[in-house]
């Protein structure tokens, strides 16, 4: 039972450390914002194929 109280202490404070360090960037760092323009190429479609016979479909 000691090992087990020992393990959980040891991830609750592992867990407080990552908690406090994410806390800690949410209040300290401001992100920048800038304008971002990407192209999105379209994909090139073919034409459908006319019939040899002169024929329109209906």
């Amino acid at each position: 039972m000691p090992t087990l109280v020992r393990l959980l202490t040891t991830l609750l404070i592992v867990a407080g450390i990552i908690y406090g360090i994410m806390a800690a960037l949410v209040y300290f760092v401001e992100p920048t914002r800038r304008e971002m323009i990407v192209d999105v190429p379209l994909p090139q479609t073919k034409p459908a194929p006319v019939p040899e016979t002169g024929e329109l479909r209906p």
